[in-house]
Order: C-alpha cells, then structure tokens, then sequence
C-alpha cells in the first residue's frame, strides 16, 4: 500500500484519481483550494483525507505536508485556466495562473522532497497538457504554463533520478471536466471528431495513466499523451 497525495483532488482528473488510487487500496491524501461541498464528496465516496490547501501559498503547502506525513506518490494535479486574448489578460491573472500551474510545483516536490530522500525513493507525476505541447490559441498563459511543467518535469527526472526519484508527466488532451464549461459544444463535438479514437477523454482515462505511470519502475522523464491521438 502506497501514500499517495493528488493536489487538486475535489473534482475533474484529480476526483477520478482519487477514487482510482484508493479503489487500489492505497492510503490517498487531496489538497483542494475552496470547495468544501465537493471535497466532502470526494472523501464520502473514497475514504481518502481531504486537506484545503492552496497549492500557490508555500506555507500552507508545509502544513498540509506536516498533516500527511512522508509521501510515496505525489501527482501534481491542480491548476487553473483563462480564456481570452493575451492583450485582454491582467497582469494579476497571468501571475495567478503561473503560480498555481508552476510554482505550486515547486512548494509541492520541495514539501515532499525529505521523505523521498530518506527512502532513496518516489514518484512524481506532474500534469500538463497537449497545449503545453503544441501551444493554443487564446489559452497564451496556461499553454506557456504547461509547457514548463513539461520542462520542469524532464528537469527534475534528471536531477532527482540518482536519488530513486522518479518524475513523469500526464499531457491530456480534451478532457470532459469543467474546465470545458464555456466551450461551444459544437466545438467540442468537432474536437471528438479529430481525433483518431472519435471522442473526448475522461477523467477517468487521464487517471489511469497516471497509475501506469505510477507503476512503471523504469520509466521517468516521460510525458505520456492522453490525448485520444488529437496531437501526435
């Protein structure tokens, strides 16, 4: 049984994850910003700990660490997303956006870094995104965001592999959760169409690659697709 911690685990991928890493049978910890009403859900429905954590705040992140104790997966779930022109785009969301996506990283591997060190031992899983792979229009912060959880996640493999730590990444492609809210379905349904498979992922297939990766002992520095082949 491993410990496993899902940072944005009250909705969307990191519900499904949640539910998946504890349908293992492992003992699963979830960070989440604000929803109270869905993280209770969540915890109902899986037996997992839910924790309100602001992933951006470093002290916060330290005390939710101090909770949970020594960790043995950490997925690097939470993030946020704008839509717009960049031109339209405040200063004040595009710093937002950065340090939810990327340094909530950053406090996140760091918090969880002395317990891997001790064990000579850990996985890291962080998620990106097919536009942090080939870029999106309208979506300028969050695809420059999820290209340097890419860069951060090949870095950090290198960096932390002599140390037993392995660190992947999940770049998922259009997933059905609410951060496709205010999409035009007709796009959407397009979208489903492009891709080879015929249709838009789930949380539940992004959750499933994560605990591949999860278990995949001799794989590190990788982004894994989950995106139906829409990029390829």
């Amino acid at each position: 049984m491993a410990k496993v911690l899902i940072t944005g685990g009250s909705r969307g991928i990191g519900a499904a994850a949640v539910e998946l890493f504890s349908s293992r049978g492992d003992q699963v910890y979830f960070l989440y910003e604000k929803n109270h009403e869905a993280a209770r859900g969540v915890m109902a429905c899986t037996g997992a700990t839910g924790i309100c954590c602001d992933v951006s705040d470093g002290t916060a992140v330290k005390k939710a660490f101090a909770e949970t104790g020594d960790v043995d997966i950490l997925i690097c779930n939470a993030g946020t997303v704008h839509y717009g022109l960049m031109s339209m785009m405040t200063e004040e969301k595009w710093d937002r956006i950065f340090a939810v996506n990327v340094k909530g990283i950053y406090h996140c591997v760091n918090a969880a870094m002395p317990g891997f060190l001790k064990k000579q031992k850990g996985c890291v899983i962080t998620v990106s995104s097919m536009w942090g792979q080939v870029g999106s229009s309208c979506e300028a912060a969050y695809s420059a965001t999820k290209g340097a959880v890419i860069a951060l996640t090949k870095a950090l493999a290198k960096e932390l592999g002599p140390s037993g730590v392995r660190v992947n990444c999940v770049a998922p492609g259009v997933i059905q959760t609410d951060m496709c809210a205010n999409v035009d379905p007709e796009v959407l349904a397009q979208m489903a169409q492009d891709a080879p498979v015929g249709r838009n992922g789930t949380p539940g297939d992004v959750a499933k690659a994560m605990a591949y990766l999860a278990d995949a002992e001799f794989i590190t520095g990788h982004v894994l697709s989950v995106n139906g082949g829409y990029v390829i």
